[in-house]
């Protein structure tokens, strides 16, 4: 073949395209496609993973695109909002249409068709990686061996929960499992995350255990190291968050009342009271806090644990009668005290004001800020709120 730069059609660049391949830029933080017919739209898909020819391909594509839709009117949008949205990209003709659609540029019914175009398509997906994701999938196994650990060290007795390695025992004030995200909840947090889907969503999982003090938290983080449960090797470091303790601040103290806890008789409630009131007052704010969602006050000190699960012989994807399917699985462990539990209940800390934000953030990614600006010109009555 002789090298040549001769196009069919005009020699032309899409800059804004190939400087988010070049530079990284998210597909979700993009206004629109590079397709220029449905030849190229079904060539996407087939290096997307999706053969166009076979019918329940087709299938699984119009059910992921009805799910997005169902999805944006019902977190983005009002009821009466949901009519905004075109004919043409709520009852596409063909699957490729809404590829090609998102790709059109031209007077303003058809760049409204190319903004609600790419916003389906931002949800459809996350839709498949949902999907598509192995973890996701072996969800029941990984749920079983991640509360199997958990559960060697959080005992209940006559109602109340403590945390034990066989020689600690704490009294927990409460404890929150958390046994999976819904799938709303896992498709909104991965439409918020800077990084679309390239990340993973580290708390299907996990625990959440509150403690009177703040130094009982410090021993809880003790207790589950010393029954390995948390360990140097299994932590993700780079997800480590320590909002909730100073921690030279807490090694000055303790290390003042080491011996008075070691001669308490009985349990020392009054004399760790005592402890957090210094430690409070000498404490410098511990501020990092990667989340941009997260509330001013919330405090925690949360942990994301690796743990390898394995998935037994004889499952249908395993390797052989001999090999189970080896992989790590992340999970949370957070720790409070009563004081910052307190703080999540309402405010700014609150988890209702946490997801107020994160759904903010998500709506204004997936929509983008001119069709929101078409959505605040066209209101609509919400019978939500009536």
């Amino acid at each position: 073949m002789d090298a040549t730069l001769k196009c069919q059609g005009k020699f032309s660049i899409n800059w804004t395209y190939l400087n988010a391949i070049a530079s990284g830029v998210s597909a979700i933080d993009l206004g629109g496609l590079a397709l220029r017919n449905k030849h190229d739209a079904g060539e996407f898909v087939r290096e997307y993973g999706f053969d166009i020819g076979n019918p329940h391909a087709r299938a699984v594509i119009a059910r992921a695109q009805a799910e997005a839709l169902e999805f944006i009117c019902a977190t983005f949008l009002t009821p009466g909002q949901a009519s905004l949205i075109p004919h043409e990209v709520r009852q596409p003709e063909d699957p490729l249409d809404l590829l090609v659609f998102a790709s059109l540029h031209g007077n303003e019914q058809v760049e409204l068709r190319r903004m609600w175009s790419c916003a389906v398509l931002k949800v459809m997906h996350g839709i498949f990686y949902i999907d598509n994701n192995l973890k996701l999938r072996y969800f029941n196994i990984i749920r079983e061996q991640v509360f199997a650990s958990l559960d060697e060290v959080i005992r209940a007795e006559d109602g109340q929960h403590f945390l034990s390695d066989g020689e600690m025992c704490l009294p927990l004030l409460h404890y929150d499992r958390k046994n999976n995200k819904s799938r709303s909840s896992i498709l909104l947090k991965l439409l918020q995350k800077a990084a679309y889907l390239a990340a993973d969503i580290f708390d299907h999982l996990g625990v959440r255990l509150i403690f009177n003090t703040r130094f009982e938290c410090l021993l809880a983080l003790r207790t589950l190291q010393r029954a390995h449960v948390i360990s140097v090797t299994n932590v993700d470091s780079q997800r480590t968050r320590n909002t909730l303790l100073d921690m030279e601040a807490a090694k000055e103290i303790f290390t003042r009342y080491r011996c008075v806890l070691e001669a308490a008789d009985g349990y020392p409630a009054e004399l760790l009271e005592k402890m957090d009131t210094e430690l409070m007052a000498i404490s410098s704010p511990q501020t990092r806090a990667d989340n941009p969602h997260s509330g001013t006050g919330f405090n925690s000190i949360q942990v994301t644990v690796r743990k390898m699960i394995h998935v037994p012989s004889g499952d249908p994807a395993a390797l052989g009668p001999d090999y189970d399917i080896g992989f790590f699985f992340e999970y949370e462990i957070q720790l409070m005290d009563k004081a910052s539990h307190g703080r999540t209940l309402e405010g700014p800390a609150s988890h209702d004001a946490y997801k107020k934000r994160q759904v903010d953030t998500a709506r204004m990614r997936v929509l983008g800020r001119d069709l929101i600006r078409y959505l605040e010109a066209h209101p609509a009555p919400d019978v939500r709120a009536a």
